[in-house]
């Protein structure tokens, strides 16, 4: 697997040359990660737990073995596996020693290499990020769950090394003096090849027969979740205000009766949702506010379709079928822009996040304490749904 994603993906962004500014802004963020992921990992079986229980049910050998795996990678992650490598039962209580959390040893490391202490940084880039990462690791789908664990710990291995690597040569620093990177990826044995071990044989367990394309699919879609939020966190140090700067990009339906045009970036950040419309229809979402998108023509074949809650409003050419834009639930009076229906050719690159639309008001009050201000903060390309 691992030979396939860097075949697919090549060398990891991570190796290549950094600037000690590049460093500087990459750090935070990626302390970010470090310190919430083992949450997201331990937590992300929650509601597989939770509808056991409101059904009354047993629980499912597929949950089982994803509950194990997370919990260990979240013991390991926080420096309990280390504990008692070292000093059998008995450090147990050292547990409480937090300094040895993995994102403080890394907290320790950037420090040192910086010359001064720095703090996690929760950029929007990196939410979106790290709710992407949560729904696939607590879907439904046991193959999917899979896909997103063996993804993210083989992915893992690879950004750790590689920017172990561009560490020690940007600062000069000696290798075996990064805690962090040593405890991962470092020595004889280091702990990341067990890890990547650990999750593939959930593979041979939970992918069923007949299915390895779509867990590869899955596997690939999750893998390279992790590899654009590394190359975005490079970006994101280098990026000037053009960067932001918006174009006009043309769309239409299917028979072509209805075009528009809709103002946004080259670099698009659009939303794939899982609830049953989305699922169905294949949208992917391109959110912007009401006066980012002109009708040309066609407007008169438009026909609204309205569901559940009433609030968004659906429209699809009544002549072709095809939904190339609505107004969605999250925002009544913007418009959620089908990508699919856009003219490839203004698109420099699309950038993908997922969102768990089946269960919309959990995953979206998740994300945002007063729903209603989503739209005027623009705080998360996941605030955006159908």
């Amino acid at each position: 697997m691992t030979e396939q994603a860097q075949a697919l993906f090549g060398p990891h962004p991570f190796a290549s040359q950094m600037s000690k500014d590049q460093v500087a802004s990459l750090l935070p963020e990626y302390l970010a990660m470090s310190q919430a992921f083992p949450y997201l990992q331990a937590g992300s079986q929650r509601d597989l737990i939770f509808d056991a229980m409101n059904q009354n049910r047993d629980l499912a050998r597929d949950i089982e073995l994803t509950s194990v795996v997370a919990n260990f990678i979240c013991w390991d992650e926080t420096g309990g596996h280390g504990r008692i490598l070292q000093g059998g039962k008995a450090a147990l209580p050292d547990i409480l020693l937090t300094e040895y959390f993995h994102s403080n040893l890394l907290r320790k490391d950037a420090s040192q290499l910086l010359g001064r202490a720095i703090l996690p940084n929760y950029s929007d880039r990196t939410k979106q990020y790290l709710h992407s990462l949560y729904a696939g690791l607590s879907s439904k789908d046991a193959l999917v769950r899979c896909a997103y664990m063996v993804a993210f710990e083989l992915h893992a291995a690879d950004m750790i090394q590689s920017l172990w690597t561009s560490l020690v040569k940007t600062f000069e620093a000696r290798p075996d003096d990064l805690e962090y990177f040593r405890v991962h990826v470092g020595g004889e044995d280091p702990a990341e090849r067990y890890h990547g071990e650990m999750t593939g044989r959930l593979i041979g367990k939970l992918v069923p027969a007949g299915s390895s394309d779509r867990f590869l699919d899955e596997f690939g879609r999750a893998y390279e979740l992790s590899v654009q939020w590394c190359r975005d966190l490079l970006g994101m140090a280098v990026r000037t205000g053009d960067d932001h700067s918006e174009i006009q990009h043309r769309g239409r339906c299917h028979c072509g009766s209805i075009k528009f045009h809709v103002s946004a970036p080259r670099e698009l950040s659009a939303v794939r949702c899982n609830c049953s419309i989305c699922q169905m229809s294949g949208f992917v979402h391109l959110l912007v506010t009401g006066d980012k998108l002109r009708i040309e023509c066609g407007e008169e074949f438009l026909t609204t379709y309205q569901f559940n809650k009433n609030i968004a409003r659906h429209t699809f050419c009544r002549l072709c079928g095809v939904k190339p834009f609505y107004r969605p639930r999250s925002s009544p009076s913007g418009f959620s822009v089908n990508v699919r229906c856009l003219d490839r050719r203004t698109i420099e690159r699309i950038r993908i996040t997922e969102f768990d639309g089946e269960h919309w008001e959990q995953a979206f009050a998740s994300m945002h304490r007063d729903p209603e201000s989503c739209f005027e903060n623009q705080r998360s390309e996941l605030e955006w749904r159908a």
